[in-house]
């Protein structure tokens, strides 16, 4: 995994406690989770934007998870994506939205929104229990990326050093990627 993504998949990871199972639904990115999903199980794998997140053809109740990898941040109306993927989810069933927070603009097809931690909870809050919301990023990961974009890309090695320091030291004021894993409760 590269610098601005290792900790953010490692935390989700940790925050599931168990392989995904079920229908998942996943909405760009889905080979990112693919070591966190359970091999029976039944995925759905779209791609932004050809799949509408604000308008999602599938019915009430279908998925056990739904995972936006990058995308809300690209879509004309963030709550409408996340109340789309809260009602295709069974209830009890588990939404993974991750995004970016300092990023260059990046068009895909569009780039409309930054959102922070806060943010983020706020979307999901009406439909959803909290059960993990978190950032990475330090001023030492944007400094490099913003003087070598291509560090970005670098990959983490599992054992103490300097990138592995890199890729998890967090300090909150400075967040470049910002996820939540939420289950909904209405």
């Amino acid at each position: 995994m590269h610098l601005t993504r290792y900790s953010m998949y490692r935390q989700i990871r940790a925050a599931l406690q168990r392989p995904m199972t079920g229908r998942i639904l996943g909405i760009s990115g889905i080979e990112n989770f693919r070591e966190m999903i359970d091999a029976d199980a039944d995925v759905v794998d779209t791609q932004f934007p050809e799949v509408d997140a604000e308008a999602l053809t599938f019915r009430d109740g279908e998925f056990d998870y739904v995972i936006t990898d990058q995308v809300l941040e690209h879509v004309r109306n963030p709550q409408r994506a996340i109340s789309e993927s809260f009602r295709v989810l069974k209830l009890g069933g588990t939404a993974i939205h991750t995004t970016c927070f300092l990023n260059p603009i990046h068009k895909y097809p569009e780039d409309y929104y930054r959102f922070s931690r806060t943010a983020l909870s706020s979307l999901c809050e009406p439909h959803a229990e909290i059960l993990h919301c978190a950032s990475w990023g330090s001023r030492y990961a944007a400094a490099l990326i913003l003087l070598a974009d291509r560090v970005r890309g670098i990959r983490i090695p599992d054992r103490p050093g300097f990138r592995h320091w890199l890729a998890t030291h967090n300090e909150d004021s400075y967040p470049i990627h910002v996820w939540i894993v939420a289950r909904r409760v209405r």
